[in-house]
């Protein structure tokens, strides 16, 4: 049997960039400065992590001199064509007085964004919000400088480097014969449904952390694994993977500090909610628990 025999990993939301992020660019300070004097550059502007958008929806992409000069900028990539592509965080008030537009919350943007171009907001949104967080050493406790254009912080004093770190969460259905269970958490809209998850910790690998958060939160055991696909979430910094579990059992007991309800749904139940006719809400499009409710229908 080929290695690769089986279903093609399905995309996801908040992926496919178009941009080249030029690895071998970011290490050269004199090519960056380069980069960032081309006419042809732009950056993104997130101003408290929200982009600005225009009046169309679209994102607004800003001339390096409609940016104040000490306003903290981050390499994206090259476009396919070439132009080099940066992110800002600034206050974008003065932009929106001359320009239009607005901001918006990230994952409402992205959701109205196509052609890869949510997957650049997330990329600039979770570089600039890691910055955000770290500006000062964790070794030593002084202030860091931005480095590597913007993917790495160095100590000027203990000569540490920082780099942006990703936080797997693993999201998985878990599936007993023709049901599969969805559950939901006390902050989640009314009606709303999902995948179950949580963070994978320390020392364990994604099959032991889906067995444990599933045993944890819903009380049922599970044999076999499959991983289905990942995600980038930028809120702020994870990594979902997405898996579905082999439930040994659906006599649930809920964590109800985690779930405030969970139910077995048939495929039946799912396909209603995917297309919004059933009695409770899936996840949109974007997320990749629409990606594993969506697949599992299919299978």
């Amino acid at each position: 049997m080929s290695l690769f025999a089986g279903p093609e990993t399905p995309s996801t939301g908040l992926t496919g960039s178009p941009l080249d992020r030029a690895d071998h660019l970011r290490r050269d300070p004199a090519q960056m400065i380069a980069l960032r004097s081309r006419p042809d550059a732009r950056w993104l502007v997130l101003d408290d992590l929200k982009p600005l958008m225009t009046a169309e929806s679209v994102l607004f992409w800003a001339y390096r001199s409609d940016l104040p000069h000490a306003a903290l900028s981050v390499f994206l990539g090259l476009t396919p064509e070439g132009a080099p592509r940066f992110a800002a965080a600034t206050l974008a008030h003065e932009l929106i007085a001359e320009n239009g537009g607005k901001l918006m919350d990230a994952r409402a943007a992205a959701q109205l964004l196509g052609d890869g171009r949510a997957a650049i907001l997330a990329h600039a949104r979770s570089l600039l919000a890691w910055h955000a967080r770290h500006g000062h050493c964790s070794v030593c406790g002084a202030p860091t400088s931005v480095s590597k254009a913007g993917y790495a912080r160095t100590c000027p004093a203990c000569h540490a480097e920082h780099f942006p770190r990703t936080d797997p969460v693993v999201i998985m259905l878990a599936v007993h014969g023709d049901h599969a269970l969805v559950g939901r958490q006390p902050g989640f809209p009314p009606r709303f449904f999902s995948a179950l998850a949580g963070f994978v910790e320390p020392g364990e690998n994604l099959e032991e952390a889906v067995a444990r958060e599933l045993h944890e939160e819903a009380g049922i055991f599970t044999g076999r694994v499959r991983y289905l696909a990942s995600q980038p979430w930028p809120f702020p910094s994870s990594l979902m993977v997405a898996c579905f579990a082999e439930a040994k059992g659906v006599e649930l007991t809920l964590d109800f500090d985690e779930l405030e309800e969970a139910r077995w749904v048939t495929k039946d139940d799912v396909r209603a909610a995917l297309d919004g006719s059933g009695d409770w809400l899936a996840p949109p499009p974007m997320a990749i628990a629409h990606t594993l409710l969506k697949a599992w229908v299919e299978s």
